[in-house]
């Protein structure tokens, strides 16, 4: 029993010894086959590509996928272009897209576009989409303009849209303007083309008018487009600028003309305040003179400068100026009955 039980955990420790190293096996099998890409290297050999199997090993180290490496290595070797692995390495480790690039560059050949890897690089570091580029130089983009407002001579508002075929311009993708540049140029081209016109009939009548005027100014110029075309895809008539201006300034020069009237008639009120003002200090004066007529009597009393006879004198005078002053003004009866005695 003892023998069979030896033989039994002898046994055991073996099977399991075999499973470790299994395993051990195993994992170091999978490191070996990541750090060796094998699969990568055959399939670059018999694609025609050389490539050193220790230099597959040492982009691990350097932190670069080999296969981003080998994959666009073997397509431009099939496109018949000539890229090395460390001009390709060195873009991707500084950023770059490197599968992108290459297919760039594949369809610039296919379209026989003058574009090299250095020009590729720079675009696709710059921050732009190098595929799409290559792609809009071989197959235009119509870029649709927002409404644009303008008015014409006469003072007619034309909502104006156009579209605008472009192509990339790839010696100027590196520092040139974009699509929103292209735009407010063609804006400010049409609205100087209709702000030209006489009319806005003539605009309405000929509306390539506004596309030779805008194409004739070379809008495209430090841009990384080209522009192929401007057509006015619709023109619309919008109010009557001109007549709204001009009852704006009459309703202004109104708000002018009656702050002026305001402005007399407050001077005016003012001065007439001030005249009756003038006019109750004259009485006040002639009442404070008229008050001292009866002093300066007395004492011409006391001096023996005036009798009794020419006091009564000036009293009969004064008696009669108040009765001619009594007869002078009219009476409210005697109105009345002069009135009904002309209708009788």
């Amino acid at each position: 029993m003892n023998n069979l039980a030896t033989i039994f955990l002898f046994n055991n420790q073996t099977g399991l010894g075999m499973v470790i190293t299994a395993v051990i096996g195993l994992v170091l099998l999978i490191l070996i086959f990541y750090l060796i890409p094998v699969g990568l290297w055959f399939q670059a050999l018999v694609s025609g590509v050389r490539v050193n199997l220790l230099q597959l090993i040492v982009m691990r180290f350097r932190k670069v996928p080999p296969s981003q490496i080998v994959g666009p290595m073997i397509a431009s070797h099939k496109a018949g272009l000539r890229l090395t692995r460390d001009d390709l390495e060195a873009h991707y480790l500084a950023g770059g897209h490197v599968r992108l690039v290459v297919n760039a560059l594949i369809s610039a050949d296919k379209a026989n576009m003058d574009l090299d890897f250095k020009t590729a690089t720079a675009i696709d570091l710059a921050g732009r989409d190098v595929l799409d580029a290559v792609k809009m130089s071989v197959n235009p983009k119509v870029i649709n303009t927002p409404p644009v407002t303008a008015v014409a001579m006469d003072g007619i508002q034309l909502i104006c849209k156009a579209r605008v075929t472009v192509r990339a311009n790839i010696k100027q993708l590196v520092g040139g303007a974009g699509e929103e540049t292209v735009l407010a140029r063609v804006g400010e081209g049409v609205v100087s083309a209709i702000g030209s016109a006489q009319n806005h009939k003539s605009v309405l009548e000929n509306p390539d008018v506004i596309s030779k005027a805008v194409l004739q100014k070379g809008l495209d110029s430090g841009t990384a487009f080209e522009i192929l075309s401007i057509d006015i895809a619709d023109i619309d008539i919008g109010k009557n600028i001109g007549a709204i201006l001009q009852m704006d300034q009459a309703n202004a020069d109104k708000n002018i003309a009656q702050a002026k009237a305001e402005e007399r008639r407050a001077m005016a009120v003012a001065l007439e305040q001030e005249m009756k003002a003038k006019t109750q200090e004259a009485r006040a004066k002639v009442i404070e003179a008229e008050a001292q007529v009866p002093l300066a009597v007395a004492e011409a009393f006391k001096a023996g400068n005036l009798g009794i006879m020419d006091y009564y004198k000036f009293e009969n005078i004064k008696a009669d100026t108040r009765m001619r002053d009594s007869i002078g003004k009219p009476a409210a009866g005697g109105q009345s009955r002069d009135k009904s005695e002309n209708k009788k």
